[in-house]
């Protein structure tokens, strides 16, 4: 995938391979994205290019829409329908499967036809009052489906479908400036080397190796700019290769947009739905992980008893941001998970191995960030820091900087707050027992502060005693 982006602009016929050698060869050398050079050549319009970087996965009308065999979809509905005691509602199946009506309406026709279903009773005239019934040769054909994969859910979208979502609502597609970065980072306390630091890095979208002392808010400033990451993406429920179902939407990474209002049951959702079912419209997602990091969790995970797949921790990062924590720390060797990352950060795509020894290529799109208060020459050699776009270190904070964190955590904590105290606490705590400066005291011994105040059914103040109380139960002398 030398350009994910370039390549499936030809595929999909709205450039020619001419044109996009030509805009490559005007990108060297300049930071503009390919797409404004498209523009900027007349190759494209403004509104092709907002358009073909919008994309929003259109609800199919029929089986053949949906990109997967009569034969998948069936066994899929069966499954579903074994699952309700044998009896459903066409509108139970498209809540299911969460395929449009007209799809599912469609499905039933074939497994009336060959005689795998029946009706059993109607309330009305319309296919929505309908109620059918599995027959004995439904329900073996359920049954053996059910042994080859115990998956029911979401129709899976084709790989295919997939990859191209994923290059066309790319991460490094979207624009921030340094009125994002400072708004985001409003309410944290940092300098402006760095915030010029993080500007470029996060609009390259590329991969960021933050170092430093731990406590510095490395890993925060990560956290807190993946969130605010500009736009939303489509991300499928699960996703279908050579007949197996891998599941990649994940609730607890995957925060879901709100679509307006749900559309009548009654109806014939073909023309109601705003795009395919199948996929969820999401913030950008922003997955981190610590010291629990194995090798293993960046493979797909095959449950031999479900008999389908789990997509790894990274893929489920696709179009956001991936934050590795305490990078070093983990249970496998730096090294290990560097090499397993070489060729995606390099070349931008991965290649998962299925069970059964295939692999197939998806795009590697996602912001890599690395965060660690180790020496990065103990962790890394130069080979692979070269691969990493940006590094940046993050210090310790200055007195001015302190004296603000604490103001703001006191603001916070609605304690008023002290200027002689905060002298007092700089002198002893820091200056005479030349203790370096971390940005997470302040919230950490304010914290001790109104923890006691509780205790002591007080209200929490800064003082020089609230002080000297709170350090003597955090600082640890070594």
């Amino acid at each position: 995938m030398a350009n994910p982006i370039g390549e499936l602009l030809v595929r999909e016929g709205l450039i020619s391979p001419a044109q996009l050698a030509e805009a490559l060869a005007c990108q060297k050398g300049s930071s503009d994205r390919l797409g404004d050079i498209l523009v900027s050549l007349g190759f494209l319009t403004a509104n092709q290019f907002s358009q073909f970087f919008s994309p929003v996965p259109s609800a199919p009308l029929k089986v053949v829409n949906t990109g997967l065999s009569e034969a998948f979809l069936t066994d899929l509905l069966l499954k579903a329908a074994h699952l309700e005691a044998g009896t459903f509602s066409l509108q139970q199946i498209s809540d299911i499967l969460s395929l449009p009506f007209s799809v599912v309406d469609e499905l039933a026709e074939l497994v009336t036809t060959d005689q795998l279903a029946s009706i059993r009773s109607a309330t009305g005239y319309s296919r929505a009052a309908q109620v059918f019934e599995l027959t004995q040769r439904g329900r073996e054909r359920a049954k053996a489906a059910l042994e080859t994969s115990l998956y029911v859910g979401a129709a899976p979208v084709p790989l295919q479908d997939y990859t191209r979502a994923l290059v066309r609502q790319g991460i490094r597609q979207i624009e921030v400036d340094n009125e994002w970065i400072r708004h985001s980072l409003k309410h944290m306390v940092i300098g402006e080397r760095m915030l010029n630091q993080l500007g470029p890095a996060f609009s390259s979208g590329r991969s960021i190796f933050f170092y430093g002392p731990p406590g510095t808010g490395k890993t925060s400033i990560a956290e807190i700019l993946g969130r605010a990451l500009p736009g939303h993406v489509y991300i499928p429920q699960a996703i279908e290769v050579s007949g197996q179902v891998i599941r990649l939407f994940d609730p607890a990474i995957h925060f879901s947009v709100a679509e307006g209002t749900a559309e009548s049951p009654q109806l014939d959702l073909r023309m109601n739905l705003k795009y395919d079912p199948r996929w969820k419209k999401c913030r950008r997602p922003v997955v981190m992980v610590g010291g629990e990091l194995t090798l293993d969790m960046l493979d797909l995970r095959y449950d031999s008893s479900s008999k389908f797949y789990e997509a790894p921790i990274h893929m489920k990062a696709g179009n956001g941001v991936f934050i590795l924590d305490d990078f070093g720390r983990q249970q496998v060797e730096p090294r290990q998970l560097l090499n397993r990352w070489i060729i995606p950060l390099e070349r931008g795509t991965d290649f998962p191995t299925l069970h059964t020894g295939l692999k197939f290529e998806i795009p590697f799109d996602q912001i890599t960030v690395f965060c660690t208060n180790m020496r990065p020459g103990d962790l890394v050699d130069e080979a692979f820091l070269r691969r990493i776009r940006h590094k940046i270190q993050v210090q310790y904070q200055t007195e001015d900087e302190f004296r603000e964190i604490l103001r703001r955590v006191c603001v916070t904590q609605g304690i008023a707050y002290d200027a002689i105290v905060a002298e007092y606490l700089l002198d002893n705590y820091y200056r005479k027992p030349i203790r370096p400066l971390t940005g997470s005291h302040p919230r950490d011994l304010m914290e001790h502060i109104v923890d006691r105040a509780r205790f002591m059914k007080r209200r929490p103040e800064l003082t020089i005693e609230s002080v000297d109380m709170a350090a003597a139960s955090y600082f640890v002398e070594m």
